[in-house]
């Protein structure tokens, strides 16, 4: 997606060590425009899955999120980092290692929003690792829900992430693959 790859380049900032900043207009700070692009093209890559609800992370995942399900017309849902008091006592829980916060993160969604027979959509902002959207997944197969497809922004190809899920066997999508990030330089697939 060229509006993507453009902003990442005009905007975003490689960090080394495979840290890519884009939190001027992803998650910190969030180009709505942007977004909207993206959630819309998101949506059009996904419109035959059959998705009837979309699982994402918190708070990263969630603008990308959002604006696909308003194209698609479903409700999202975001695994929580703390368990609030509103959420019931039982809820399906998964930890997954976080790359930019250098420690573990809790996944948490509670079981009313996440139920057996719902088709699941995945959207995030990076698949890189793979580690917090396998965190998804499990979260998906704990609810006896089922996968459907797997979303994101941007792909870090150099890393294991795409190996990790293509066991799944469900549509992986990323709007913009970076297959470098040496030397200070992104370079990008065609």
């Amino acid at each position: 997606m060229e509006v993507l790859k453009e902003r990442i380049l005009k905007s975003g900032a490689n960090l080394g060590g495979g840290i890519l900043k884009v939190d001027g207009f992803i998650n910190h700070q969030v180009d709505p425009v942007l977004m909207d692009a993206c959630g819309k093209e998101l949506a059009r890559r996904f419109q035959h899955v059959g998705a009837t609800r979309i699982l994402t992370a918190e708070i990263s995942g969630i603008a990308p999120a959002v604006m696909t399900g308003n194209y698609l017309g479903l409700p999202v849902v975001y695994a929580r980092k703390t368990k609030p008091v509103t959420m019931p006592d039982t809820v399906y829980l998964t930890t997954a290692p976080s790359h930019t916060k250098g420690r573990m993160v809790e996944l948490i969604v509670s079981p009313e929003y996440l139920a057996r027979g719902e088709r699941i959509l995945i959207i995030d902002d990076f698949l890189a690792s793979g580690n917090t959207i396998q965190g998804l997944v499990r979260l998906t197969q704990a609810a006896g829900a089922e996968l459907v497809g797997i979303g994101t922004l941007i792909e870090k190809s150099f890393e294991t992430g795409r190996e990790k899920l293509s066991v799944l066997n469900i549509p992986i999508e990323s709007l913009v693959i970076i297959t470098s990030m040496d030397d200070g330089l992104l370079e990008f697939a065609d």
